[in-house]
């Protein structure tokens, strides 16, 4: 484990994806219904997915299983690419497309967005494997491409068709094509703020193609998803993130982490940080450990149904570990969820449905936790706040990108920035600056 310690950072990353992938294989061929792992690849590969489609449901544990360890096993390949450089960006990029594959993307939809940027790097004269995050980033839209492929303009699937095919690679293009220019420009919008920044160009992307696919020419829009949420496994889920989450720590451990090593880590607001850099590999991959076990608590504590979206948003939310989120900043964002879901009932005239664990709200926490860097900078208690906020405005944003962005919650969260930021930086005071003023 010395030796894993003393690899450059790109490499052990590369290796720390290869590795999640082969858990996600592994775990596809010892489960139960393995013998029918690759029939229900089948069906999740050639079935619409907008959020939130139950893989569980829709292709049996191994199929969801198997359709995560492929696309982790893409995104890997992407990053030995010439001249790719695995970075904490590249663990974002890593994690939200695994986290995805639960529940809105698969091993077919993810390569149309992808081709547009192997255009961008044609035509700019740019190396492919320094546009892998980019890459990977345009993903964040793959359910559009299965509904293209699928269905559209129609109302039900027709199954692929050559028109569909056309209309995805054309669409895939334009949007990979100009995504590297809005990822660079994206963290302007929220001046650090919400980690989930790829969330600011792809989201906005999703709204200007439905409101042209589905309102101006005229589409017909998909119903909910057709899977049932119903379809989990308390067992097979908790058994996996524990037992994964706990061998991150004990190698962390071997790699020679001290528990004063995580702690500096954890006193870091999460503010435009990288804790590869500063803090080494080896309190990354404990951060990895200890925040998904924190995450899994917290799904625990407050009923979720642990099906393949809940699975997914695990590791949705494990996205930041190396570079702003730890569960020090992330609580308070689960405190605002839960305090204004709570009061939200009690105020509340009629059928409430936005209670705690359902589906949509622990789906809305799993992106709400990308304002970390407002609790960590400013304090907890305006931590709480944004929290709060991004509750009451997370089941309302999926009516802009007719439910085609996977990245609705990032989205959401740079809405608050947007709303709660300037408002911070105009009255308040951070944290380090009522300390430098308490000192004087």
């Amino acid at each position: 484990m010395k030796n894993c310690k003393s690899l450059d950072s790109s490499l052990f990353l590369k290796l720390l994806f290869a590795a999640m992938s082969l858990a996600f294989l592994i775990c596809a061929v010892i489960l139960p219904d393995r013998g029918a792992m690759f029939t229900g690849l089948w069906t999740i590969l050639s079935s619409t997915c907008k959020i939130a489609t139950n893989t569980f449901d829709l292709g049996g544990f191994s199929g969801a299983f198997l359709n995560a360890g492929l696309v982790g096993l893409i995104c890997t390949a992407l990053f030995f690419l010439p001249k790719a450089k695995a970075t904490a960006p590249s663990v974002i990029a890593f994690f939200l497309t695994v986290g995805f594959s639960f529940w809105g993307l698969n091993a077919i939809n993810i390569w149309f967005g992808m081709l547009g940027v192997a255009l961008y790097c044609l035509v700019k004269k740019e190396s492919l494997g320094s546009q892998v995050n980019a890459m990977i980033f345009t993903t964040g839209i793959a359910p559009l491409y299965s509904d293209l492929l699928l269905r559209y303009p129609n109302a039900e699937a027709v199954g692929f068709h050559w028109e569909g095919l056309a209309l995805a690679v054309g669409i895939g293009l334009a949007v990979g094509f100009f995504l590297p220019a809005g990822l660079a420009y994206a963290a302007n919008v929220h001046k650090g703020f919400d980690l989930y920044s790829a969330a600011v160009p792809v989201g906005m992307t999703a709204f200007f193609l439905r409101a042209l696919l589905y309102q101006v020419l005229g589409g017909t829009l998909p119903g909910g998803a057709s899977t049932s949420l119903e379809v989990g496994s308390w067992l097979i889920v908790n058994l996996f993130c524990i037992g994964l989450f706990v061998l991150c720590i004990v190698v962390a451990i071997l790699m020679g982490c001290r528990p004063k090593d995580y702690w500096n880590l954890m006193k870091e607001s999460g503010h435009s940080s990288d804790f590869i850099q500063k803090f080494g590999k080896e309190s990354v991959l404990m951060n990895l450990g200890v925040y998904g076990l924190f995450i899994m608590l917290y799904y625990n504590l407050v009923g979720a149904s642990f099906n393949a979206v809940t699975l997914g948003c695990v590791f949705c939310m494990l996205a930041c570990c190396a570079s702003d989120s730890h569960p020090g900043n992330v609580w308070p964002i689960m405190v605002g969820y839960v305090l204004v879901s709570f009061l939200c009932q009690y105020l509340a005239v009629g059928d409430y449905s936005q209670v705690i664990n359902n589906q949509s709200i622990v789906i809305g926490l799993c992106f709400a936790s990308g304002l970390s860097p407002i609790s960590g900078k400013y304090g907890w208690p305006f931590g709480i706040i944004a929290g709060a906020m991004h509750f009451v405005l997370v089941t309302s944003v999926p009516n802009l990108h007719g439910g085609f962005c996977l990245y609705n919650g990032g989205l959401t969260a740079a809405f608050i920035c947007l709303l709660f930021v300037p408002i911070l930086q105009r009255f308040c005071k951070t944290k380090e600056e009522r300390k430098a003023l308490k000192n004087k």
